[in-house]
């Protein structure tokens, strides 16, 4: 038993009772040959890439179950005989599943393996500061210190008059 999706476009201008008919055969065929149905969606009337067989339109129905190889046969072969059916394809994903899961483990292992992150040396606190004695605010300078000189923007000298063209010598 393995996991199929199986994907198909069916006339736009097909009535819904028979798209329901259509669906609810597909569903027995799996059933009846001992398959499961995990899930039968519409995805509703959506434009196409390109005409197919005339049509510019069509409604797409996904079905996921799980069966055997030959339940896929069967269901392709009635999916080409239906007059409403204008595309499929079917697509096997349980060997998807399997290296998303196969993924996931490799990651699990690789964080089991790395080294816990070393915690940061935790800052003293003000109170503690304060019980120290020096009575100063974390990021204060030191008592006694020197304070830093911060310069401070000059202001623009002012413009000196133009230089008085020299005196022509005679």
């Amino acid at each position: 038993m393995r996991i199929y999706e199986e994907l198909f476009i069916v006339k736009s201008s097909t009535p819904e009772e028979e798209v329901d008919a259509l669906i609810e055969q597909m569903k027995g065929v799996v059933t009846h040959a001992g398959g499961t149905i995990d899930k039968a969606d519409r995805w509703g009337t959506r434009r196409l890439a390109y005409r197919v067989a005339k049509q510019s339109e069509g409604l797409y129905i996904l079905m996921q179950f799980t069966a055997a190889a030959s339940v896929v046969k069967e269901l392709e072969r009635r999916l080409r005989v239906a007059d409403p059916v204008i595309k499929f394809i079917t697509v096997r994903i349980d060997e998807k599943l399997k290296k998303i899961e196969k993924r996931k483990k490799i990651r699990e292992k690789r964080a089991h393996r790395k080294p816990a992150p070393a915690a940061a040396p935790a800052l003293p606190t003000a109170e503690q500061l304060m019980a120290q004695g020096s009575g100063a605010m974390p990021g204060a300078p030191a008592p006694g210190a020197p304070m830093p000189v911060v310069p401070t923007p000059a202001a623009p000298a002012p413009a000196a008059p133009a230089a008085a063209p020299a005196a022509e010598k005679e």
